[in-house]
This record gives structure tokens, C-alpha cells and sequence, in this order.
């Protein structure tokens, strides 16, 4: 049996790119860290080209990698299902698009306050750097608004999320015309959902036409001046619905839709504690009555 603990040296020192860098990280010396590497080197051969201010694998080494990554997961998959698994207790992170984001995070606060031995952490992220920290471990969770095409991941749909265009209460009259005179409150999406649902739903007009009248990047503020009839915009669903003025605003229903699907990710080594299941579904539950 080779030992886990020389394979894990392996990982942090090609992870690293440092014998030095390795030794900081696993909080041992650096002759420990090189003695590691030279048992395993006794036992399988040559495993790292050693170049001046790089380490780069050999065949063999990059083989023995592999085999040091599929043992990590093992083992992780036993503990968790050798663990307690309370499902209303633990650790969960969860990492969303701000939209959805807005809906979920007073949800997420009223299951810790029902089961106080959660401990939930919850990060706003555009949807790359969300899947990257799935990938990496920073987060147990993720919504993204497309499923990405990555072994390690699990995608499964969540909930579907229609773009609303949003105007000032009083406005009563939605023709082009005064769409162009009220003028368009932009976000970092802003654009790009205006010209997907105003396309369909006003066809052969140009979006050009429609002045610019503010900008913010701020998920929970884009609806500010909207309320204050300073323009109109298109934001998804769910952060129209968790816009506390609602009676400052009004969606213009039509039976023209764009609708989006939000996509659950998380790693698929290992099955999802019981504690992440119960909340996913609670949280599916919740968002799709509303």
C-alpha cells in the first residue's frame, strides 16, 4: 500500500510548484517534504524534473498524480457517508447569480433561525467564477444560469426565471414610443436582456433608439430609479420579486416570454449530504410557489 500521506506531498508540491511552497502549505520542513517525494521516487522511479525555478512531472509522475487525486476522493466519499450526516445541522456554501441571490438569501436566513446548527454561508458571482469554486472546493453549491460541460460537475435544473420589463407604476401606456421616452436604466446585463426580450416582444424596432438614462451594477439598487420614474428596465424574475417598493413599480405582462433556466451544480464524486439535500429541496419548494 503506498502511503497517503507521501501521495498527498505529491499533489501539493505539483499543485505548488515548490518544494518550499509545499513544506508552508502541509506545515512540515522542506527535507520532509524532499523525503517524501524520494520514497515514492524508490519505489515508482523518476517523478519530477527538477528545473531551475520549476517542477514539472514526469509520465510516471503524472501517472502517480492521478492515482494520489482518485485515492483523495475515496476517501472523502467514506467519511461522508461513514459521518453523522444530520440534515439539519453543518456546514453548506452556496454561491448564485445575484438575481436569484436576492430571492434565496432571506430563505437560507429563515432555515438557520428553524435549525440553528446550520451554518450557512452564501456568496453573490457571476456564473465562471461560481463554477470554478465549486470545482475547487471554496463552495459546496452553485447556481448558474448555463450548465457547464465538466466531468467532476453535476448539473440538474433548479427552477426556470423569465426576464421581466420593468416601468414606473403610473406608466400605463407601453408602446415603443414611450419606452424610448422614458429611457433605459442599465446594468451588466442590462443590454444583453433588453435585445433578448424587447427583440422578440417589439420586432424590427432598434434598441439603439432608447436613450440611456442611468447605470449601476448593484443588483439590489437597478430598480431604485425605475421606482423613482426615471426610466424602465428588464431584470430577471426573482429580483423583481425581492424589490421591497413594489407598489413604485409594475411588470408589463405579455404573452411573449423569454425564460431562463437556473442550473444546481455541485461536485460528483461524492453524493451530497443529507443536510444539502433536505435544503435544496426546501429551497425548490419555496422559490417555485412564489
Amino acid at each position: 500500500m503506498v502511503n497517503p500521506l507521501w501521495l498527498h506531498t505529491l499533489v501539493v508540491v505539483h499543485e505548488t510548484g515548490s518544494f518550499t511552497r509545499a513544506a508552508d502549505r502541509l506545515d512540515l520542513t522542506q527535507a520532509a517534504v524532499s523525503q517524501h517525494i524520494s520514497r515514492l521516487e524508490a519505489e515508482f522511479g523518476p517523478l519530477l524534473l527538477r528545473k531551475p525555478r520549476q517542477l514539472e512531472l514526469t509520465p510516471r509522475g503524472l501517472v502517480l498524480l492521478d492515482f494520489a487525486r482518485q485515492q483523495a476522493q475515496a476517501a472523502e466519499r467514506l467519511r461522508a457517508r461513514l459521518s453523522d450526516d444530520d440534515p439539519h445541522s453543518g456546514s453548506v456554501s452556496l454561491a448564485t447569480p445575484g438575481s436569484i441571490g436576492l430571492l434565496l438569501y432571506p430563505l437560507l436566513l429563515d432555515q438557520q433561525q428553524a435549525h440553528p446548527g446550520l451554518i450557512l454561508q452564501h456568496r453573490f458571482a457571476p456564473t465562471p467564477d461560481i463554477v470554478q469554486a465549486v470545482l475547487a472546493g471554496r463552495s459546496d453549491l452553485g447556481l448558474v444560469d448555463q450548465p457547464p460541460e465538466h466531468p467532476s460537475l453535476v448539473a440538474e435544473p433548479f427552477v426556470r426565471e423569465p426576464l421581466c420589463l420593468v416601468v414606473p407604476d403610473e406608466d400605463a401606456d407601453l408602446t415603443w414610443q414611450r419606452l424610448c421616452e422614458l429611457g433605459f436604466i442599465d446594468h451588466p446585463d442590462g443590454r444583453s436582456m433588453a435585445l433578448r426580450l424587447l427583440g422578440r416582444r417589439y420586432p424590427g424596432q432598434r434598441f439603439d433608439a432608447i436613450p440611456l438614462r442611468g447605470f449601476t451594477n448593484q443588483i439590489g439598487l437597478i430598480l431604485e430609479p425605475v421606482a423613482r420614474g426615471l426610466g424602465f428596465t428588464v431584470l430577471p424574475r426573482f429580483a423583481v420579486t425581492a424589490f421591497a417598493k413594489q407598489e413604485k413599480i409594475r411588470v408589463v405582462e405579455s404573452r411573449i416570454e423569454v425564460v431562463d433556466t437556473l442550473w444546481l451544480i455541485y461536485r460528483a464524486e461524492w453524493p451530497l449530504p443529507a443536510r444539502h439535500q433536505r435544503l435544496v429541496e426546501t429551497l425548490k419548494t419555496q422559490v417555485g410557489a412564489i
